[in-house]
C-alpha cells in the first residue's frame, strides 16, 4: 500500500488567478466593472492579457464562478492594508492586578482605588488580590468586608466578573469595566 506523498509546494493564500482557474466558463467582469456575461475561460484569460491585468476569481462558489479583470498586486496590497488597519483598531484586554492586605490604611486604599479606576478607563480588567499573613487568616471576614467595599466603590464603572473567593492564603475577585 502506497502512502500519499507530501508536496513541498507552498500553500497559496488569496483568490485563484489566471491559470489556476480551472473551469470551462466564467462570469466575467471587466476592468471598468462592466458585466460581460458568461464566457469561456480561454477568452477571459485573453481579455485579461490584452488589458495587461490578471483574471481573478471573486466568487468561486457561484455557478459559473465570477471572475474580474484587475491588478492582483494592487488587490493583495489593499487587503494587507485593510487587515493592518483592523489589527490597529482592536484593543487587547489585559488583566491588571491590585494587591491589598486586610488591614489596609484608608489613604493606601484610596491610592489603589485611583489606580483601579485608571485601569477601567483604559478598558482593562482588574484582579483584586487580598493576601492574608499569619493570624490574619483567623479574620477572613475582614478581607471579605474589604472586597465588598471595593465592589461597592466600583459599582458605577465596573461589574464583578468573579465573586470573591478564598484560595489558600489569598482572597481574589475579578472586576471588568462596564
Amino acid at each position: 500500500m502506497r502512502r500519499p506523498f507530501k508536496t513541498d509546494a507552498p500553500v497559496k493564500e488569496g483568490p485563484r488567478s489566471n491559470k489556476e482557474i480551472r473551469v470551462p466558463r466564467v462570469q466575467l467582469i471587466d476592468a471598468e466593472g462592466q458585466n460581460i456575461g458568461a464566457v469561456p475561460i480561454d477568452q477571459a484569460l485573453r481579455m485579461a492579457e490584452e488589458a495587461g491585468l490578471d483574471l481573478v476569481e471573486i466568487a468561486p462558489n457561484s455557478e459559473p464562478p465570477v471572475c474580474k479583470i484587475l491588478d492582483l498586486g494592487k488587490l493583495k496590497y489593499a487587503n494587507q492594508k485593510k487587515a493592518a488597519e483592523a489589527r490597529k483598531k482592536q484593543k487587547i484586554v489585559e488583566i491588571k492586578e491590585i494587591k491589598m492586605r486586610p488591614n489596609i490604611d484608608t489613604h493606601d486604599y484610596e491610592v489603589k482605588m485611583r489606580a483601579m479606576n485608571r485601569f477601567f478607563e483604559e478598558g482593562d480588567k482588574v484582579k483584586v488580590t487580598l493576601k492574608f499573613r499569619g493570624r490574619e487568616m483567623a479574620h477572613q471576614e475582614l478581607g471579605m468586608k474589604l472586597l465588598l467595599q471595593v465592589k461597592d466603590d466600583t459599582q458605577t464603572i465596573a461589574k464583578v466578573e468573579a465573586e470573591p473567593k478564598l484560595e489558600g492564603r489569598q482572597m481574589m475577585m475579578v472586576l471588568a469595566p462596564r
